[in-house]
């Protein structure tokens, strides 16, 4: 059952795109059996569906409708109905916080996904906590999980992404960045981690300019980069101000070498910068290079089928974004098969998921780390003729 104001979607998918009770119980030994329970279990989302996070949302929403209908096609959780309810956050904090508080005092759910950004993930953060109730973000800054007993999370830490730029700067020799950062809680403390990273290679930021997360002009930003005199620069946001502000950054003919974060893997990107994205060079999830890696990558079978399905019901592949979701829903039905509605079980089978190979990455979580994903779970892509082409390594 859903109820979201997104279409229904309803393909069967392959055994190997869902990881139900028998992975979970393979994880923990399936020593202790779940407690007897009925009546349906409510998944419970907090999506970026419209405002500056919809390109992240929408595909987001996509894929948890499509993965539920599937899910209660082949019989649920243990014979348990999976209710889907997804609520629109608007893209703004008090949005997202309403949406939480509503999910858990009237509807009563059982786990929490969600949001898709930072900004209302992090105003989600303290209402899941003091609620203590398992949430599940797809969004990316690791201060969502920093400390956290309650809230874990699908996308890749900014700090996993930063080792990947500093090395790649590194190797080319570059020792002077200058940043231009989404001015939400996406790019918050992105400087601060690229100088704290980059001081053993001695590489730091020499300038920072930030942007709200709905700018359409950047001219002002990029001539402020473009005199900064880096040798390399870095885009820090998420379509379309990602994109858009790559189109200012070679209609002002800067020459110089330009990353964007992982927050630009989708074809709204794409199309937004258009020829001005060719040459950028960004870590991302291997779902955006899906046909291009070898065939021993232990991620390609659970990526492709996948994309497969996505595609076969969308019409169009999926993003990074869908990939969250995707994981994150896994991991939620994974804590239900194996802990019941349990909270508290929920939490800890969370904290202790080890090797689940899913389409962000290879995850294993601990007390410590609510991510669970390194520098190992990104490659590095560059952009050629409008396609994201994966950088041999």
């Amino acid at each position: 059952m859903l109820r979201s104001s997104g279409r229904k979607a309803a393909l069967a998918l392959t055994a190997a795109t869902l990881v139900l009770a028998g992975c979970a119980e393979e994880q923990s030994g399936g020593d202790e059996a779940a407690p007897e329970e009925s009546g349906p279990v409510v998944i419970g989302a907090v999506l970026d569906i419209t405002g500056a996070g919809a390109s992240l949302g929408v595909p987001e929403r996509d894929t948890l409708e499509l993965l539920a209908e599937q899910l209660n096609a082949d019989g649920g959780i243990d014979g348990r109905e999976v209710e889907l309810i997804i609520e629109d956050n608007a893209s703004t904090e008090d949005g997202a916080a309403r949406a939480i508080n509503k999910l858990i005092t009237e509807d009563e759910v059982d786990i929490i996904l969600g949001a898709s950004r930072t900004g209302p993930s992090l105003a989600m953060r303290p209402i899941a906590e003091s609620n203590e109730i398992p949430m599940i973000s797809l969004a990316a800054n690791q201060a969502i999980v920093e400390g956290s007993e309650w809230v874990f999370k699908t996308a890749q830490n900014d700090s996993v992404v930063i080792e990947n730029i500093v090395a790649d700067a590194a190797d080319k020799g570059y020792s002077t960045l200058a940043l231009a950062r989404d001015a939400s809680g996406f790019g918050e403390g992105v400087e601060e981690l690229f100088n704290s990273i980059g001081e053993e290679f001695g590489i730091s930021v020499i300038a920072t300019e930030s942007f709200a997360p709905d700018a359409t002009d950047f001219t002002a930003q990029m001539v402020n980069i473009r005199d900064a005199g880096a040798d390399a620069n870095i885009i820090w946001g998420i379509p379309p101000a990602a994109g858009l502000a790559q189109v200012a950054y070679r209609q002002l003919g800067i020459e110089t070498p330009v990353y964007q974060s992982h927050g630009i893997g989708n074809q709204v990107f794409l199309d937004t910068a258009g020829a001005a994205a060719d040459g950028l060079v960004a870590p991302l999830g291997r779902l955006v290079v899906r046909d291009q890696l070898p065939d021993d990558d232990p991620q390609k079978e659970v990526i492709t089928a996948f994309a497969d399905a996505y595609e076969a019901e969308y019409g169009a592949g999926p993003s990074t974004f869908a990939g969250h979701a995707y994981d994150g829903f896994q991991l939620a039905v994974q804590a239900l098969a194996e802990a019941g509605t349990d909270a508290q079980a929920m939490r800890e089978y969370l904290e202790g998921v080890t090797d689940y190979v899913g389409v962000s990455g290879t995850f294993t979580m601990s007390a410590d780390d609510h991510s669970g994903l390194t520098a190992e779970d990104l490659v590095l892509v560059t952009v050629e003729n409008g396609e994201f082409t994966l950088i041999e390594s």
